[in-house]
C-alpha cells in the first residue's frame, strides 16, 4: 500500500503536469487576476463577452420576446452506470426537436463507480459529457477551500480519464459543475478556463428567477446573487457562467436541483406534471431563458411517479413548436449568436467513438481493495484515481 507522503508526491507531479498541458491552450490564463469591474455593454460584446443580466442584448430582441426560442437542458450530476443508463433511455427517447434535431442533455460525469462503456454509448448517442471530478470530494469544505492546483487535479484528471477510458474526443468537453454546487471563489472558473473549458454551471440564483438570468461571461462583475459562497469577483475573459436558476417547491421554498426540493409534490403524476409546467412557465411566460432541469437519477427512486410524470412532461413540451430539449453547451453556443426562431442552423454530427467493452478488476492503491470498472478497449493496471488518472503501474 502506498503511503501517504509518496502519494502527495504523485499527485503534484501529475498536477503538474495538467498545467504544463494546459498552458498551450490558455495563453492569458496564467496572468494575475484583475479585480472585475461594472460591466461596460459598449465594450462587452458577443459572441465572446456578455454583461449579467436578465434580457437578451440585441435591439432586435424587443417587443419580439415571444418569438426567442425556449431552451430546455436536461441535466444529470454523478457516475453514469447500469443502475440509471435506462433511466437516460426512456427518458430521451423518440424526442425530436422542432429543427428535426434529437433531444439531447448534459451529464457531469465524476468517476468513481462509473460505467465509462455507458458514457461512451450516451457520447455517441449525441448527449454532452462534462465534467464532475475525479473524487467527488469528501463534502463542501473539500471544495470551499480548494485552490487552483486542486481543481486543475479533480477536473483535469476526469477529462484524461473520460478521453482514455470512454473515448470522448477531448474538444467535445467543454462544461463542469463542482459537487455539491460548492464553488471555490475566483479559483473554480480560473482552474475551468486553464483547463479550456467553455462554461461552468455550479452557481444557482434566487433572486433573478422570474424574469431569469441568462448565461453571461465573466469579463465584467457579475449582478448574481450569491447563494453559496464564496462567489468570484475576479474578471475572467471569455468564461461563461450558466447560472442555475431556481426551481420552487409547492411550498413556495427555492430549491438548486428538482432533487433538493423539500416539498415536491405529492407522488403523483398529474400534481407532479403540473408542478413542472409551474416552474417551466416562469421562463416560457416570461424572458424565455434557458430552462434548467438539474438533478441527479437517484431521485426517480424516491417516488413511484417520478419518472413516470418527467415523462410526461417532456413529452409535453417537445409538442410546443418554439421548444428545444439541448445540452448546456448548445445554450453557450445560441448565447454567442442569438437569434429569432430555430435556434440552431443545423443538426450537430453525432461523434463516432467505436468502444470494445473491458471489465477490469483493479487495485485501488489507496484502501488495498479490488474495485471492478468497465473501460473501452483495454484496462489500466491498477484502478484510476486522482494523482494517477490512467492507473499506470509506474506511479508507484
Amino acid at each position: 500500500m502506498i503511503d501517504k507522503t509518496t502519494s502527495i508526491l504523485f499527485l503534484l507531479i501529475a498536477s503538474s503536469a495538467v498545467l504544463v498541458q494546459c498552458e498551450e491552450n490558455a495563453t492569458d490564463s496564467f496572468l494575475p487576476l484583475k479585480k472585475a469591474e461594472h460591466c461596460d455593454i459598449e465594450q462587452c460584446q458577443l459572441p465572446n463577452c456578455r454583461c449579467s443580466g436578465l434580457r437578451l442584448p440585441s435591439t432586435d430582441f424587443k417587443g419580439h420576446e415571444k418569438e426567442i426560442p425556449q431552451l430546455i437542458t436536461v441535466t444529470f450530476d454523478d457516475a453514469v452506470n447500469v443502475v440509471n443508463y435506462d433511466y437516460y433511455q426512456k427518458l430521451f427517447d423518440g424526442l425530436v426537436n422542432p429543427d428535426n434535431c434529437s433531444a439531447r442533455g448534459t451529464f457531469y460525469v465524476s468517476h468513481e463507480y462509473t460505467d465509462y462503456t455507458l458514457v461512451n454509448a450516451l457520447y455517441q448517442q449525441g448527449h454532452e459529457i462534462a465534467l464532475h471530478s475525479v473524487t467527488h470530494g469528501t463534502g463542501t469544505d473539500y471544495w470551499r477551500d480548494a485552490d487552483v492546483e486542486r481543481l486543475m487535479a479533480e477536473f483535469g484528471e476526469q477529462i484524461e480519464m473520460l478521453v482514455k477510458f470512454a473515448k470522448v474526443n477531448r474538444k467535445h468537453i467543454r462544461g463542469m459543475r463542482l459537487p455539491f454546487l460548492q464553488i471555490s471563489g475566483n479559483n473554480t472558473y480560473e482552474a475551468g478556463k486553464r483547463l479550456g473549458l467553455l462554461y461552468d454551471s455550479s452557481w444557482p440564483t434566487q433572486r433573478y428567477t422570474s424574469p431569469a438570468m441568462w448565461p453571461y461571461t465573466l469579463d465584467y462583475r457579475s449582478r448574481q446573487d450569491c447563494q453559496i459562497g464564496p462567489c468570484p469577483n475576479a474578471a475572467i475573459p471569455g468564461f461563461w457562467v450558466s447560472p442555475m436558476v431556481s426551481w420552487f417547491d409547492t411550498a413556495g421554498y427555492s430549491c438548486a436541483m428538482i432533487d433538493g426540493c423539500i416539498y415536491p409534490p405529492k407522488d403523483d403524476v398529474d400534481a407532479m406534471f403540473n408542478w413542472m409546467m409551474e416552474n417551466f412557465k416562469r421562463h416560457y411566460d416570461g424572458n424565455r431563458t434557458p430552462f434548467g432541469m438539474y438533478l441527479h437519477a437517484a431521485w426517480f427512486q424516491r417516488g413511484r411517479h417520478y419518472f413516470e410524470a418527467f415523462r410526461k412532461f417532456l413529452l409535453h413540451v417537445n409538442t410546443l413548436p418554439d421548444v428545444y430539449l439541448t445540452t448546456v453547451s448548445r445554450v453557450i453556443h445560441y448565447m454567442k449568436h442569438p437569434n429569432l426562431g430555430k435556434p440552431f442552423m443545423g443538426c450537430p454530427k453525432k461523434p463516432q467513438a467505436t468502444c470494445i467493452k473491458r471489465n477490469c478488476g483493479l487495485r485501488k492503491m489507496e484502501t488495498g481493495e479490488i474495485r471492478y470498472m468497465n473501460v473501452c478497449d483495454s484496462c489500466p493496471s491498477v484502478y484510476p484515481w486522482l494523482g494517477n488518472p490512467l492507473g499506470r503501474n509506474e506511479y508507484y
